[in-house]
């Protein structure tokens, strides 16, 4: 994934990336900022928003002057796995926000109130990137199979 080459990328990511294609939001050009670093989704995530142009600034919870790096995000993902970590009054206008945290209540990483009247996209919690998760292992283990078999 890191040269390029086709590969089967980390359920989350890819289905977020999945996800940004069916809605058609280019991020090509965009200041991307993903908060949480792990190796199944933040460092991947990174890589895939990267493969397709985007800016992108890792960070984590001991980022120093973390509300200045999501406050200046165009597209701004949510994996730091705490649950309303990021505050909403930190996310621009016009901001595309990713939430791929899901806590007990249905909470997110992000604290959503007030996002939808002011950001271009916001994916729910529940409902946004887990199902895009699962959608992605089904496809990516249909395609496995499809070309352990001889036929893709």
């Amino acid at each position: 994934m890191a040269l390029g080459e086709p590969a089967f990328g980390s359920a989350t990511p890819a289905g977020i990336m999945r996800l940004l294609s069916h809605y058609r939001i280019d991020v090509s050009g965009k200041r991307a900022v993903i908060v949480g670093c792990s190796p199944i989704l933040g460092k991947p995530m990174a890589l895939m928003l990267s493969n397709a142009n985007a800016t992108v600034t890792l960070c984590h919870t001991k980022t120093v002057n973390l509300e200045a790096e999501v406050r200046r995000a165009e597209l701004i993902v949510g994996a730091v796995g705490k649950p309303g970590f990021i505050p909403g009054e930190w996310i621009s206008d016009g901001a595309i926000v990713i939430d791929a945290g899901y806590h007990v209540g249905g909470i997110g990483d992000i604290d959503s109130g007030g996002l939808l009247d002011r950001c271009a996209a916001v994916t729910p919690v529940p409902g946004g990137v887990g199902p895009m998760t699962i959608s992605t292992l089904i496809s990516q283990t249909v395609t496995a199979a499809e070309r352990a078999a001889g036929s893709a």
